[in-house]
């Protein structure tokens, strides 16, 4: 069964940090691109971080977020630096098994692979 599942979120204070996981299941993870999208309670789900040989971010999290694979684990993490409030919502990894990230990395549609999700919540 092919399969994503994050892991990590939690409360954390405004300033924190935190690492979450996505950890890959039925496939591997190394060929492909994979991202990271999150949704704050209202609004759209919006793409973070997108990796594979080429990588993009949002640039709401460019200078504060990076994702990393450890394909011996077949998974991939997001740290996250200086977390503010606006960073909350449920965050979400997902593929479209292609090799790398194009400018369109963000659109959800693209996606066919998504995990369950993971809350992160940014307060004091």
């Amino acid at each position: 069964q092919v399969q994503l599942v994050e892991s990590g979120g939690g409360l954390v204070q405004p300033g924190g940090s935190l690492t979450l996981s996505c950890v890959a299941s039925g496939f591997e993870l190394s060929p492909y691109a994979i991202t990271w999208f999150r949704q704050a309670p209202g609004k759209q789900r919006e793409g973070v971080g997108c990796h594979s040989n080429i990588q993009w971010y949002s640039p709401s999290v460019e200078d504060r977020f990076v994702i990393s694979p450890y394909p011996a684990k077949n998974t991939i993490y997001l740290k996250m630096n200086l977390l503010t409030p606006e960073d909350s919502g449920v965050y979400y990894c997902a593929t479209a098994r292609r090799a790398s990230c194009t400018r369109e990395w963000a659109t959800v549609l693209r996606y066919d692979i998504w995990g369950q999700g993971t809350q992160v919540t940014v307060s004091s």
